[in-house]
């Protein structure tokens, strides 16, 4: 089912050239120094013949919320899914959009010094400028009052949100928002689906925030839920109102 992405149309990249690239359920939006949806589009049926490849055979593989275990001749793409969801404890599948915006983003470094691509609220950013990267909540206390601030020095970077509040991906928790950085953007996105599913209330926050420091390679965490925001880590959050 498509659901509009209403938060794209505040994206602003004076500098770089906004396109989109979609196919099946891979829908991004990329800011690069030029048109480049060509060498996209074929970085995303690339990878996603070799993910669609691979569930035929293995359709646990898709459907699993627990870590999954591979076999030694498994196709690099999916250990790399595999092993950053069994960093956080869950499903691959809870890994595939931030590996996928990061392998599409990867593709365009040949051609573009700077990339930003956004595959459903999980975002891999390689700048050479201070960028805004404005964090979507529901959350009428913050709707449209957060951004992390992005340094040159910290990217390529990937930055995944998951949430029990909206959005097509699976939570069983309440948080308005989870945000995590990682080098990985796939680590990111599984972690973020993790900590998410440990906020059902204001209370678990804090304790979620610090299950979370203690994944390998996530480098910052930011947790909404109600009234109350929760951070560590290399967060450098700018609020106030848009």
């Amino acid at each position: 089912m498509y659901v509009e992405k209403t938060y794209r149309r505040s994206v602003k990249t004076n500098d770089l050239i906004n396109f989109s690239v979609a196919e099946k359920e891979t829908d991004l939006l990329i800011s690069a120094e030029k048109d480049l949806r060509k060498v996209a589009r074929r970085a995303v049926l690339e990878n996603r013949r070799v993910l669609e490849d691979y569930i035929k055979n293995k359709p646990y593989f898709y459907s699993s919320l627990k870590p999954y275990r591979l076999e030694p001749q498994a196709p690099p793409l999916i250990k790399e899914m595999s092993a950053a969801a069994n960093l956080a404890g869950v499903g691959p599948m809870a890994a595939v959009a931030g590996l996928l915006a990061q392998k599409v983003g990867e593709a365009l470094f040949p051609f573009s010094s700077q990339v930003l691509v956004e595959n459903g609220g999980d975002i891999f950013i390689k700048t050479e400028k201070k960028r805004k990267v404005g964090i979507y909540t529901e959350n009428k206390d913050f709707s449209d009052k957060l951004a992390l601030e992005i340094s040159p020095g910290d990217s390529p970077l990937g930055i995944c949100t998951s949430s029990g509040k909206f959005g097509h991906s699976l939570s069983f928790g309440n948080a308005d928002a989870v945000v995590v950085i990682s080098r990985q953007a796939a680590l990111a996105d599984a972690a973020a689906t993790a900590i998410a599913n440990r906020v059902k209330t204001v209370e678990d926050a804090s304790l979620a925030l610090n299950w979370g420091k203690t994944i390998p390679g996530i480098i910052g965490v930011l947790i909404i839920i109600k009234k109350k925001i929760a951070a560590w880590g290399k967060i450098n959050l700018l609020i106030g109102d848009k």
